[in-house]
């Protein structure tokens, strides 16, 4: 569901990305469609449930709340997918609106995710299947401004839930696999 407003009055765009670029990286996938990148993270625990991601030469702090035991210095789990969902969904609108030329004023989103863990993280004794556990529904709500008219932004919206990389990591099974080093 998005919220879309086209207001009259004069709004400083939102910082471009590189059009041409973006055709470009789209043309390359458009010729090898299997093409594969591959992220990589190494994450370290701190203590307590508080871990540091190294990213690119960049750090993601996650800890729980205080009521789930965590110091609560950082997002949760959870919170940090509904960041990568709410952050790639943001990449799509901006690519999405760049492809269609439509200048952005503002792009908002506003994301919510109910979750189970009856299990306490398998801890609990407790042996619920594993569609009971994790993120069970996500409600998203974008406010978005630009030069188009209503339904050109929600299409724009709506295009870029459909093709967003991580929209489709939560809506689809994928493999995974976990071993000891």
């Amino acid at each position: 569901m998005s919220s879309v407003t086209n207001e009259s009055t004069t709004k400083a765009d939102l910082r471009p990305i590189d059009r041409e670029g973006l055709l470009g990286f789209a043309e390359k996938g458009r010729n090898n469609p299997g093409a594969r990148g591959t992220n990589t993270v190494h994450t370290v625990v701190e203590g307590q449930y508080r871990t540091i991601s190294h990213v690119r030469g960049h750090e993601v702090v996650v800890d729980e709340p205080l009521h789930l035991f965590g110091q609560d210095t950082a997002p949760a789990p959870a919170e940090i997918v509904l960041s990568a969902l709410g952050g790639c969904l943001a990449v799509g609108i901006t690519a999405v609106a760049t492809w269609k030329q439509v200048s952005l004023s503002k792009v908002e989103l506003h994301l919510e995710g109910d979750i189970g863990n009856p299990a306490a993280w398998g801890a609990g004794g407790h042996e619920p299947s594993p569609e009971e556990m994790g993120i069970q529904a996500v409600r998203v709500r974008v406010d978005i401004e630009g030069d188009a008219p209503r339904e050109t932004l929600d299409e724009i919206v709506q295009r870029a839930n459909y093709f967003s990389p991580i929209g489709n990591t939560i809506r689809n099974p994928i493999d995974f696999e976990i071993s000891l080093l």
